[in-house]
């Protein structure tokens, strides 16, 4: 323990930490930069805060305060001790309505008191994209906006009060007329008035520098506001008093089609006396599916607000008809509204892939200028990309003339930040040509503090530095932010990461097959640290349940980009941080869908975990779990099923059989079935139909809820199509099809003598980490699907995690193989197969409303489409949750996973269930759901299939319609 660690820990009584796994989750924030600090500490108080700043000035160690870490010009990094404000102080203190304020601390996000707010009709009126985690302390720090700000302003205008510790110890409460100055400071002022007036563009999004006009008499002496945007190098923020605004009762959202962005830029400007809620703007190319807006290439986004929804409406239709648009439309449905928005929000995300899928990087995110300029401004800077060869996608508050961009500049060779530094250079000197601020949102931070002196001219970045000598004598907050720069071109993150792609299993197709560049997807929007229930989401089950970064999607990217770096993890694959890090993600697949950037970590986690335990013992859990479709197809081939289910069963053999097998003591061991599908169908007289279709006997279905399997086969059958099972290999100690034994698992077989080999979609190995037996086992199952992929049936898959393992992990892992691809393009969902191959075929009437949730990996990697079409014509009515039950595979039943597990499902599925309306079906397409619901609620879930099934033998018919 070094000596400055000891200090903090005898003086602080908040967490302290200098471990390996703590510094690597904060050596980056959203921007470029990385810096790795000396240790972090979440202090509980203010007293806490006073100790660490006097422990650090004793040493002479920086101090950096940081909140949600989503800084995207590289502020809240730091070489030596940083304070994370998320853990302890996050607490609404207060809230007024009859004053309408609120008293905040630091850490809380701003989500939480907007739903404070609400109630009362109130609201913070700064919204930045990310408000689902950002903290009220950082966007003091960044003096944030937000879509709202032409309405309510920057975050400077919201703030009435603050608490402040000095450098030097001093409490301070910052507010107006003078209040809260530290000595010198309005001395510092008296004396440079003229060079106050005059040194500041008049524009609504002016956030580069220090705000020191805010100290102008005339302007009311505001100390607090000239903190806001100071990026935590003057005082660090203990506590705040913002002021609310009445939110409008009602809105509405014209979207507004235009030609092309520049067409949007010069329309903005004249919406704005119409007073508008927002005025945001983006062009095609970071829209998802622009088939859902008005005709165009870029739109405008203008929401209105009123009394009543007539009342917002009608000002919304008068937007429209002030407007010159080529085409608009009016939202007054608030989901509507909302699935709009989520594309605007995702843009700081979206926006770092060119459609090409080549990188686009912050570092010009922000600047702004007078709205009046903005579509000359856009039309120059177009000019100036183009003059550099690079490429961006200009969005955001075109109401403000604030324009967000990610730009694809090459950060990893030494020629193309020569070139980043050139084009900063030449855009810092547009931007102030055009009259405008090098920062409009953001900050400053390191990418663009070094170019003040070209906005605001030496004399009056020197009048900075002097401000910041009076606040921080000892340049102890955040040295190289704002005064004195570093370099905007050193520190970089990429810098550290190998030159040389790493030698991976995955093929990593979006990514060049780089496992760097996968890793650099993170870009830290860090939209996996939400806590809100939005929907069908599901991103990051893990962070929800325990609120540690180590355990959200970011986290673990971080981890990952400091193994890859190998300064600060210096074990490579071997990493024990990294390892433990993982160990809670349930390989859910949710961010690969709901992360802004398609951060996929379960596959990464796969990865890491084949790498890891190469040539190392594995976790029990991986031997009994990881290997489950060889321990069940072994069960049922000696015929010892009723031995195993009554080993499995309560008792000490139970105990010790989960003790061998490292699962949790918790968990009931799932019964095995009496007969298996496959044995099942076997004996039974196909029915005859048009299409063929080919159902996929996964293990699940094959081994512990063959029922499933056999419900999936009367609705197919009853739909008119004619359903066959894959071919299988029987091995008795010969060639077997063409004379070659295609695989070590198939020769293993021959040796062992009889048994049938069967495919398998390679699920638990993957999980696990045992990528050399998945691969072994998907080419053993490409060698037995030959003959179906030389026809034209699909391949119904009923388990959902089977179905994207076959569509995602197949092609991925054997990328060499072109059946892989081939056999990924024929998996269909139980209800795709019935909407494509029997189109004219009406499902029985269910007639009951349905509670459950969408299969994680359904929507991530599937989509639920076609379910919500089969289940509204089959009047099964009512919405599934999102979110993930929690089981995952082997993870709910691994040892010590099992309070987190019971936590996940707990958040949206659990709920769900207990408040189902009388006589609601519990949908659960997947085994793990099911067996959640069972084990956790006592609750039996059913696969649409056996609701389907069951339907048509009620009604005694083979449902409606011609058969198809």
């Amino acid at each position: 323990m070094t000596d400055l660690e000891a200090a903090l820990r005898a003086g602080v009584r908040g967490d302290v930490e200098f471990g390996v796994t703590a510094r690597a989750l904060v050596t980056m924030d959203a921007s470029n930069y990385r810096r790795v600090p000396l240790g972090v500490v979440a202090p509980r108080d203010a007293d806490d805060v006073a100790a660490v700043l006097e422990v650090c000035r004793e040493h002479g160690v920086p101090v950096v305060a940081r909140g949600g870490g989503t800084s995207i010009a590289g502020q809240a990094t730091g070489t030596g001790v940083v304070l994370d404000f998320t853990r302890h102080m996050n607490r609404l203190l207060a809230l007024d309505p009859g004053t309408r304020t609120a008293v905040v601390q630091p850490g809380l996000v701003l989500d939480r008191l907007q739903e404070a707010a609400a109630p009362h009709g109130l609201r913070l009126g700064p919204d930045p994209s990310t408000h689902s985690r950002c903290t009220l302390g950082g966007m003091i720090g960044n003096n944030s906006c937000g879509a709202h700000s032409v309405a309510w302003g920057t975050t400077a205008d919201s703030v009435r009060e603050l608490a402040v510790v000095t450098a030097r110890g001093e409490r301070l409460r910052p507010g107006r007329g003078w209040s809260g100055a530290p000595d010198g400071l309005r001395a510092l002022v008296d004396g440079e008035l003229a060079r106050l007036r005059t040194g500041f563009p008049d524009l609504p999004r002016r956030i580069s520098g220090y705000a020191l006009d805010a100290l102008l008499p005339e302007n009311g002496a505001d100390v607090a506001r000239s903190l806001c945007g100071s990026e935590g190098t003057l005082g660090v923020l203990t506590e705040a008093v913002v002021d609310l605004v009445r939110a409008p009762r009602a809105r509405a959202l014209a979207v507004l089609g235009y030609a092309d962005e520049s067409a949007a830029a010069e329309a903005a400007a004249g919406l704005l006396p119409y007073h508008p809620l927002t005025v945001e703007g983006m062009a095609a190319d970071l829209v998802p599916s622009p088939a859902d807006l008005p005709r165009g290439g870029a739109w405008l986004f203008v929401e209105t607000g009123g009394d009543t929804a007539a009342e917002a409406r009608a000002r919304a239709e008068t937007v429209v008809r002030a407007a010159d648009a080529v085409d608009a439309d009016v939202v007054t449905d608030p989901a509507g509204q909302r699935a709009l928005w989520r594309i605007r929000e995702d843009a700081s995300g979206t926006a770092t892939r060119m459609p090409d899928r080549s990188e686009a990087w912050p570092g010009w995110e922000d600047c702004a200028v007078p709205p009046a300029r903005l579509g000359a401004y856009l039309r120059d800077f177009r000019a100036l990309l183009a003059g550099h060869g690079l490429r961006g996608t200009p969005y955001g508050h075109f109401g403000d003339g604030c324009i967000h961009v990610r730009i694809d500049f090459d950060l990893l060779t030494a020629a193309g930040v020569s070139r980043f530094r050139v084009f900063s250079e030449e855009l810092a000197d547009l931007v102030v040509a055009h009259g405008g601020s090098l920062s409009g949102e953001h900050g400053d931070g390191q990418a663009r503090a070094e170019l003040l002196p070209r906005m605001y001219g030496p004399e009056l970045v020197a009048l900075f530095e002097r401000a910041k000598a009076v606040w921080d004598p000892d340049d102890l907050l955040n040295p190289g932010m704002l005064v004195r720069p570093a370099p905007l071109d050193s520190n970089l993150r990429f810098a550290v990461l190998p030159r040389e792609p790493v030698d991976v299993v995955f093929g990593y197709p979006s990514d060049g097959g780089d496992f760097s560049a996968a890793v650099r997807r993170c870009v830290g929007v860090a939209k996996c640290r939400t806590t809100e229930v939005s929907g069908a989401a599901v991103m990051c089950p893990s962070f929800r349940a325990t609120g540690e970064e180590a355990h959200s999607t970011r986290g673990r990217a971080r981890l990952l980009h400091e193994m890859l770096a190998g300064e600060l993890v210096t074990d490579g694959w071997r990493s024990p941080e990294v390892r433990d890090a993982l160990d809670l993600c349930l390989s859910c697949k949710g961010c690969r869908t709901d992360c802004p950037v398609g951060v996929d970590m379960a596959t990464y986690k796969a990865e890491f975990l084949h790498h890891h335990y190469a040539g190392r013992r594995r976790p029990a859990a991986h031997l009994s779990m990881g290997r489950l479709p060889q321990w069940l197809r072994w069960a049922s081939r000696t015929r010892v099923v009723s031995l195993v289910n009554a080993l499995a069963a309560v008792g000490p053999l139970a105990r010790l059989a989960k003790a061998v097998g490292g699962i949790a003591p918790e968990r009931g061991i799932p019964r095995l079935a009496g007969e298996t599908f496959s044995r099942w169908w076997g004996r039974r007289r196909p029915a005859s139909g048009e299409d063929l279709v080919v159902l996929w006997p996964d293990t699940f279905t094959e081994h512990l809820s063959p029922s499933v399997g056999r419900a999936a086969v009367r609705v197919l059958e009853a739909a008119g199509l004619r359903v066959a099972l894959p071919p299988t290999l029987r091995m008795r100690g010969r060639p077997v099809g063409d004379g070659r034994t295609r695989s070590p698992i198939a020769l293993a077989a021959v040796l062992l003598g009889g048994r049938r080999e069967r495919v398998c979609c390679g699920l638990t190995y993957v999980s696990t980490g045992q990528l050399d037996r998945a691969r072994a086992v998907l080419r053993r199952t490409l060698d037995l699907m030959e003959p179906v992929l030389e026809t034209a049936a699909p391949v119904v898959v009923l388990e959902p995690s089977c179905a994207a393992a076959l569509r995602t992990d197949l092609p991925e892992l054997l990328a060499d193989d072109p059946r892989a691809a081939a056999l990924a393009a024929r998996v269909l969902t139980f209800a795709e197969t019935l909407e494509r191959h029997a189109p004219h075929w009406r499902p029985p009437r269910v007639g009951r409303p349905a509670v459950g949730q969408t299969h994680c990996h359904q929507h991530a990697v599937l989509g639920d489409a076609a379910d919500r079409r089969l289940r509204a014509a089959a009047g099964v009515t009512g919405e599934l949750s999102g979110g993930c039950c929690g089981l995952a595979g082997d993870f709910g039943f691994t040892k010590g996973h099992f309070e987190v597990s019971v936590a996940c499902a707990e958040e949206q599925l659990l709920p769900a269930v207990r408040s189902a309306p009388p006589g609601a079906v519990v949908l659960a397409d997947g085994y793990s759901c099911r067996t959640q619901l069972e084990q956790v609620a006592g609750v039996r879930g059913e696969h649409l299939a056996e609701v389907l099934a069951a339907a048509l033998d009620a009604s005694g018919t083979e449902g409606d319609g011609d058969g198809g």
